[in-house]
């Protein structure tokens, strides 16, 4: 194995998107993830023992290493190892960083990585008490960050910024009606993409629809106030759902490239740089905004070469202030749709928007020269966190 090469993402496949309790709604986090991955072997035309590693991201589960048991129910090799990552919405999108890291040190040359989550079957969580004569307590939502800190509830904090931004909850609407739209339009292409186990999971993400403006006005505002409130329409609801992508070091991908007699160019993309970074538990949603500078600052790069960017959609109103914080293009926003327009499978969310980058940039021409060809993937997280990756369809 070489140190000092960079990670391509070779493959990229999700399931449909499902709301909690709905068509995906008998399946553990495991069993989404596990066709994900065996596609992505075929997909990339190797055989089940290249695999190096396999990193999971899942924020819901109570214990038993999904990786583990998604890369063995995926036919994987019981000498790959297996990690399961909770850094809760970032989960996916740290997973794939931490096996592009893992090649670029060397470590490995062919890594699945990703995320899965089972809202519908995730745990009962209860705390055991100290004193054992006391019951359980049962709980919705762990503590974020310690009582010292401010550690408001995402929909709270959501709200808190589009009341001190000014964004209406009439903006906010008129935003996720565009995210549907575009989901919409894009429901040809996943029927092609998604990953269905044989037809046991849908060809679609469940939850897109023909929304209309006066629609998501009219839904009640489930945090905030009448003026900039957060309602139904403008917040993802909780879903099912699993997406991965295979990568290879770059000797790899073009080694097995050079090997394809009349090959021009493989579908792949380069991930340039990576970030994950912390920030104020109080205002999660900001986060990104700093992690996409980062990385701006790093490749002397900024948002007007950008072709795509996937920006996570978990509250309209965190959306619009990140894309407009950082000058991002509307047209080139979340071209698939969102996750207002499909729903938030917390562990899987991250990504997801790695999935979309790839089907979006990577295809079996090059770009012309002078042609944008970078994409981006920004998602927050509960407790102050962001992650994000810049990605060349130049490999």
């Amino acid at each position: 194995m070489k140190h000092g090469c960079k990670a391509v993402i070779a493959a990229a496949r999700r399931t449909a998107v499902c709301p909690r309790g709905g068509a995906l709604a008998k399946f553990q986090a495991d069993e989404l993830a596990a066709p994900v991955l065996a596609q992505l072997i075929v997909d990339a035309g190797i055989e089940p023992g290249d695999v190096d590693f396999v990193f999971l991201g899942n924020a819901l589960y109570g214990g038993g290493n999904p990786a583990r048991l998604a890369a063995l129910r995926a036919g994987l090799s019981q000498t790959v190892p297996a990690l399961t990552i909770d850094t809760q919405c970032c989960s996916g999108l740290d997973a794939i960083l931490m096996g592009a890291r893992m090649i670029e040190a060397g470590a490995a040359e062919i890594v699945l990585a990703g995320g899965t989550e089972s809202f519908s079957r995730s745990p009962i969580r209860m705390t055991r008490p100290a004193d054992r004569t006391e019951p359980s307590v049962a709980y919705d939502r762990p503590a974020f960050a310690p009582d010292s800190f401010d550690d408001p509830d995402l929909a709270e904090a959501a709200a808190k910024l589009a009341a001190e931004t000014g964004t209406t909850k009439e903006a906010q609407a008129a935003y996720a009606v565009a995210s549907h739209h575009k989901a919409a339009s894009a429901q040809a292409h996943f029927r092609e993409r998604l990953v269905n186990a044989g037809g046991t999971f849908p060809e679609n993400d469940s939850f897109t629809r023909n929304l209309s403006l006066k629609t998501a006005q009219r839904a009640p505002v489930l945090a905030g106030t009448q003026d900039t409130g957060l309602s139904a329409a403008t917040i993802a609801c909780e879903a099912d759902g699993a997406a991965a992508v295979l990568l290879m070091s770059d000797d790899v991908f073009h080694q097995r490239f050079d090997q394809q007699k009349n090959a021009t160019r493989k579908a792949g993309l380069k991930i340039l740089t990576g970030r994950s970074v912390g920030g104020s538990p109080g205002d999660p949603a900001l986060v990104p905004i700093e992690v996409a500078k980062a990385m701006f600052s790093e490749l002397g790069t900024s948002a007007k070469d950008l072709a795509a960017t996937e920006l996570m959609e978990a509250y309209a109103v965190q959306a619009m202030v990140t894309a407009e914080r950082l000058n991002l293009a509307f047209e080139d926003l979340n071209r698939l749709g969102g996750a207002l327009s499909r729903g938030h499978p917390i562990g899987a969310s991250g990504a997801i928007l790695a999935v979309h980058l790839f089907d979006l940039l990577a295809g079996e021409e090059a770009p012309a020269e002078g042609a944008r060809n970078l994409g981006m993937a920004l998602i927050a997280a509960a407790g102050g966190l962001g992650s994000g990756i810049l990605v060349s369809a130049s490999v």
